[in-house]
């Protein structure tokens, strides 16, 4: 298990809702959260996947994330 953190494009609760069933619906994904206070939005992701499949679940859910 892997904490993993990004730069995200998610601004808001509405946002968060957005990309819950993607991150939930990850096998590799065991817990997550987006820090809202932050001006970079991060995300924090507790995986087995790496990096990559976490940009891919946010861009198939409509937001942008880079690796912090």
């Amino acid at each position: 298990m892997e904490t993993l953190k990004f730069k995200t494009t998610i601004k808001c609760n509405g946002c968060v809702n957005t990309v819950k069933p993607f991150l939930e619906g990850s096998n590799n994904v065991s817990g997550w959260s987006v820090d809202l206070e932050s001006p970079e939005r991060i995300l924090t992701v507790e995986t087995e996947g790496n990096a990559d499949e976490v940009v891919e679940l946010l861009k198939e859910a409509g937001y942008k994330a880079e690796k912090v």
